[in-house]
């Protein structure tokens, strides 16, 4: 086996890691997200239908620790805004309806936060979206403005000053 001295093997490191992102800002910014149409057994979401409404798409899933971790600012986030137009629509990629339904009741989702369960992942695929949680804020006209990866503190004051003046 042919060993590889350590400085070799970071620069490589590095610069396939770069090659994951390239440019000052994820993709999608400043583009008209995608519209979709997700049905389950509750409901049916079509994105567009929010339009006038500052969204926050978030990508989730009941076993994964970090979504766990934000999901009580994100409920206490929406609850604080629904009155001044911003709408929280989680997208669950579980596959276990019964832990989906678990969730919910645990974090007091619903009423409070819109979700669809999207098992296929299709719509997670759609933003280009790899990892969860993943947020997309969406502004009144369909633009994305801004993604958050991984657990975000929601009712920190730079993310509600950002939310309220879009």
């Amino acid at each position: 086996m042919r060993r590889y001295p350590l400085p070799l093997l970071a620069v490589l490191t590095l610069l396939l890691l770069s090659g994951c992102y390239t440019g000052t800002r994820p993709p999608r910014i400043g583009t008209p997200a995608p519209d979709f149409i997700l049905k389950d057994a509750d409901r049916t979401v079509k994105l567009s239908d929010y339009r006038g409404q500052v969204v926050v798409l978030n990508f989730w899933a009941s076993w994964c620790p970090p979504c766990v971790e934000e999901t009580p600012s994100l409920v206490k986030m929406e609850d604080r805004l629904k009155g001044k137009g911003v709408v929280v629509l989680g997208v669950s990629e579980d596959a276990d309806e019964a832990a989906y339904r678990r969730f919910l009741d645990r974090y007091n989702m619903n009423p409070n936060i819109v979700t669809v369960r999207d098992p296929s992942a299709k719509t997670k695929a759609l933003f280009g979206t790899v990892l969860i949680p993943e947020s997309f804020v969406i502004d009144r006209t369909g633009v994305v403005r801004r993604k958050f990866v991984s657990s975000v503190d929601w009712t920190s004051p730079e993310v509600i000053e950002f939310l309220t003046k879009l």
